[in-house]
Formats: structure tokens, C-alpha cells, sequence
């Protein structure tokens, strides 16, 4: 059986970029069901008592648990997003080994928000945009529906942002545009980001 992870902040500490209401029905409905669901599928089987990882990489493995590895690729997927955003000012510093990867492949830090902001606009439907490091240098990629980038080691994802219409359709209708700016340019954790690369 796996738990739900406590956010890392109050649900209306992202406000107003991210609305007290829209982290209530993503953290208390759609994530909380991606647990609830795959313990459900997990019940009676060899990934019962398996964590969570161990039951990601089996199931992409093998087409018979597809059902499973979407909702568990969500679960993972969620707790890296909690983690990807930060309402504290000092969560927006960058380390020096971040800072000099960022100068290298892209030239600045808002390269990178207009790279992630581009790549969030060109995911047709539901979908990820990740910040990786892929062989020593920095990327922007996207990982379409439950998929997730954590079943690829050589991958390593820094950030990642949310685009399922459900992380931002009550504060910003279909507008994905402005979400893509206001949570780029307000909230990403490059502490965070930060950490994942040492």
C-alpha cells in the first residue's frame, strides 16, 4: 500500500497564482484518487507491498499492468510537482552548478521559462513539461497523459510542471498561456531544482 505525501506547503500558500480551490480539488480529488486507485490495483498482487518506484519501472515494463503504471506514474508524477513549486523567496535561488549549466545550454533563466513555456503550449492534450539533465546538459521535454520521465535513469528531471487542464482550469479557464507564465515566472523551486542535481 502507498500514502499520500503531505504537500510541502498550505493549500493557499501558491495563491494567487494557485488558488486555495484548485489546490483542494487537485491535491484532495485528483491525486488522492491516483493513490486510492492504485492501491486498488496493487491489492492481491506481487506490487502489494512494493514502494512506489519499484511498482513504476515493473509496470512500464509490461503491458499487462498498464492500468497500473498510469495511475502510479501519476501519483509520482503529482509529488514531483508539489515539490517543483515553492511559495518562499528563498526556494527562487539558483546554486552556482545550476547557474553555470543554465548560462551553458541556454544563456539565461528566462530562456529556460520561455523554453518550458513553448514546450507547455506545444503538448497536445494532458501532459508534462519537465526540466531534465540528459548527458551533462540541460533540457525541456514532455511527457504526454500518466507517462513520466522517473522510468528513464538517464534522464533526470529538476522540475516539472503540470499541464492536465485540471491544474489550472478553475483559475485560468483554458487559458494554458497565462498559467504556463504565472507559475514560470512566480513559483518554480530551484532549490529544489537545484538539489535534484547534486
Amino acid at each position: 500500500m502507498i500514502d499520500m505525501k503531505d504537500l510541502p506547503y498550505d493549500l493557499k500558500a501558491l495563491a494567487p497564482t494557485i488558488s486555495p480551490e484548485t489546490m483542494m480539488y487537485h491535491y484532495e480529488k485528483h491525486y488522492a484518487g491516483y493513490v486510492q486507485k492504485t492501491n486498488e490495483l496493487i491489492a492481491n498482487t506481487p506490487f502489494e507491498n512494493a514502494p512506489l518506484d519499484k511498482i513504476i519501472f515493473e509496470s512500464a515494463a509490461d503491458i499487462v499492468w498498464a492500468k497500473l503504471y498510469n495511475q502510479a506514474a501519476q501519483v509520482a508524477n503529482h509529488e514531483f510537482f508539489w515539490n517543483s513549486l515553492s511559495p518562499k523567496k528563498e526556494d527562487y535561488t539558483i546554486s552556482p552548478d545550476l547557474a553555470n549549466l543554465i548560462q551553458k545550454d541556454f544563456g539565461s533563466k528566462e530562456k529556460i521559462m520561455e523554453e518550458l513555456l513553448n514546450k507547455g503550449l506545444s503538448q497536445f492534450g494532458s501532459g508534462w513539461v519537465w526540466l531534465t539533465l540528459y548527458q551533462d546538459h540541460l533540457c525541456v521535454e514532455s511527457t504526454s497523459n500518466a507517462d513520466t520521465l522517473l522510468v528513464h535513469p538517464e534522464h533526470k528531471p529538476l522540475l516539472v510542471i503540470d499541464v492536465w487542464e485540471h491544474a489550472y482550469y478553475l483559475d485560468y479557464q483554458n487559458k494554458r498561456t497565462a498559467y504556463l507564465k504565472a507559475v514560470t515566472g512566480k513559483l518554480l523551486n530551484w532549490r529544489f531544482a537545484s538539489q535534484q542535481l547534486s
